[in-house]
């Protein structure tokens, strides 16, 4: 029996019309997978509890259900019927007779539960470290945070353990996780996902959220979640303009915030990565237009800094007034001062937010869409905890507004740092626009081609996954040129996309060669010998054929650009140099790479 290739709907369905698996191998399967991500559950059904959704398939058409045998997960402040609803506090537990609507529509359609996942503590936070059943790590680094709230449902995704989640989204919890992640993260419109049978956080502000590895994926999960709840108040019918597969233009005009309006919180590779994600919007069509984001940067302020936190006190008024040690000292501190605000508080904020509102619509009337980075930083659990709110507060920098504008965003991956951690932007335009969003979203991930989630990458070996783009030519950089190095702008400027961070074979030795600025020269190593060759730190950047004339021209000797082969055996054009650098360079191979010999110095 053999694996999908992975947990995407289709490869889920072809596998099923494969005879390679049945729902009830495959679920058996990742139930047992799933064991090994204790941190991202809360409660992970057994096989008993799993067998009536499994069993139910067999009455239902593959034809008339979307998502047949489709494996998801919950956050734990949605309800799924016969399984206790905790939101991360033990004290608040109860057990629903029934389940939350949207968890209804998606079993309807034949998709199965797989479990209840962890969360910061009544979705109050957008580290993943808020919960007494511990820190969910970082799917691709367990010392990095995890991004939250939604922290369980983003790691079981990314992990490989189902092919969608739900989550929640008031003030980022569904994007941000997406991006420390490497995940699609919808982040629907108000009202479009019914947010009956979810614990609330702010009631008018809360969003259902998906999490998956594609945005076709999340399309599909959407179109089927999306159904009017009359019984919700704050629901909203979907206008047929949203309804289906909305196109987008091929030439589009697309919003960033200004330079001074920017914020990375002193991560450069972040800010670099940002950078290159515009790139790749020029490259699939896109004109940058750059706006005043002040708008939406003091609406942000108002979550938190205005009466909106009264919310999330009306939603644990109960719990806070009579057991408020039940909550964890960070959730209690953040929620308790939601007691202060008077009516006047709130009215002057509501005023302040529509002219904001008024603001950012004619804003958003002069262009196609928006986009930000998802997050500024991504903070490890160290940094985390010796500024829990503060950092918690700077990941909401371009998420807060979102909800209060009433926009639709969707965050999507576009890269991975040198520290090979995710990176990711967000994509946001008026309300009822969720579909636009999503062509956008899957014509930039069919750009940059990133492999899904964690389970398709090893670092050491990505090289082999990666295939150039229609109008690219892969390049292999081993020096100066790397991600955070000093002629790494020749990349970037000319539109290129970091696609791997690999090694070459072991067949090189490297000789630092002096110049205007000290370059690495790559000898390939035609010996038997293999005490006389080692492998070094690559990287691969995807470059426009148009520019690669003009790269190739500010090349001096002795390097060149040859065939460069990798750790998987792949050939690559790449910089190597001329024999006659080993007499005049100085050996580094020690080193192992171009950036260990610099940090060496």
């Amino acid at each position: 029996m053999s694996s999908p290739l992975n947990l995407t709907i289709s490869a889920i369905h072809q596998s099923y019309q494969n005879g390679d698996y049945t729902p009830d191998t495959l679920i058996a399967e990742l139930l047992t997978k799933a064991k090994q991500y204790p941190e991202s559950w809360i409660h992970l059904l057994s096989t008993e509890e799993v067998a009536p959704y499994v069993s139910a398939l067999s009455n239902k058409s593959k034809e008339d259900c979307p998502l047949w045998g489709i494996p998801f997960a919950i956050k734990d402040n949605i309800d799924l019927a016969g399984i206790a609803t905790t939101a991360a506090c033990p004290e608040f537990s109860y057990v629903p007779e029934s389940s939350a609507f949207v968890v209804k529509q998606l079993i309807e359609a034949g998709a199965i539960p797989l479990g209840k996942t962890n969360l910061d503590q009544f979705a109050t936070g957008l580290v993943g470290t808020r919960s007494p059943y511990g820190a969910a790590p970082n799917s691709f680094n367990p010392d990095f945070i995890s991004g939250g709230s939604s922290s369980g449902s983003s790691i079981v995704t990314a992990s490989g353990v189902v092919s969608f989640a739900l989550g929640t989204d008031t003030a980022g919890s569904g994007r941000v996780p997406a991006c420390f992640n490497n995940l699609i993260g919808l982040k629907p419109s108000k009202g479009l996902l019914s947010t009956s049978g979810v614990v609330p956080a702010c009631r008018s502000l809360d969003c259902v959220s998906i999490f998956s590895l594609t945005s076709e994926d999340a399309q599909s999960v959407f179109e089927v979640a999306a159904k009017f709840d009359e019984t919700d108040g704050f629901a909203r019918q979907n206008p047929l303009t949203n309804k289906g597969r909305v196109d987008f233009p091929a030439q589009f005009t697309f919003a960033v915030p200004q330079p001074e309006q920017l914020a990375f919180f002193e991560s450069q590779p972040y800010e670099q990565a940002y950078f290159d994600a515009i790139k790749q919007l020029e490259a699939i069509g896109g004109t940058k237009v750059e706006l005043d984001f002040s708008p939406l940067l003091d609406a942000a302020k108002l979550l938190y800094e205005g009466p909106w936190v009264a919310e999330r006190y009306v939603a644990t008024q109960e719990i806070i007034s009579s057991k408020p040690e039940a909550m964890m000292d960070v959730t209690r501190t953040i929620i308790s001062a939601g007691d202060k605000p008077k009516a006047t508080d709130a009215f002057a904020a509501l005023y302040k937010l529509q002219d904001l509102k008024q603001q950012a619509d004619k804003l958003m009337a002069s262009v196609d869409v928006f986009m930000s980075p998802t997050a500024g930083r991504h903070f490890t659990l160290a940094e985390i905890a010796e500024e829990p709110i503060l950092r918690n507060s700077q990941l909401g920098y371009y998420t807060n507004f979102m909800n209060l504008l009433d926009f639709a965003a969707i965050a999507v991956p576009t890269a991975f740092t040198h520290e090979n951690m995710p990176f990711g932007v967000t994509l946001f335009s008026p309300a009822m626009t969720d579909q636009k969003l999503l062509t956008i979203a899957s014509r930039l991930r069919n750009h940059n081609k990133l492999p899904l989630g964690a389970t398709q990458i090893d670092f050491q070996t990505q090289d082999s996954l990666l295939q150039p783009s229609e109008g690219y030519i892969d390049v292999v950089v081993a020096g100066a040129h790397l991600s955070g190095m000093p002629l790494n702008w020749q990349l970037t400027d000319r539109g290129s996309i970091l696609k791997a961070k690999t090694k070459t074979a072991s067949a090189y030795r490297m000789y630092a060669v002096e110049g205007k600025i000290e370059r690495p020269a790559l000898l390939r190593i035609n010996t038997g010998d293999k005490a006389n060759v080692s492998e070094f730190e690559v990287e691969v950047w995807s470059m426009p054929i148009s520019e690669f004339g003009s790269f190739v021209q500010g090349i001096a000797a002795p390097l060149g650009i040859g065939q460069v082969e990798l750790q998987s055996g792949q050939v690559v054009t790449g910089f190597i140099a001329e024999g006659y650098a080993a007499d005049i360079g100085k050996d580094i191979s020690e080193f192992n790479g171009w950036r260990a010999y610099i940090e060496s110095k």
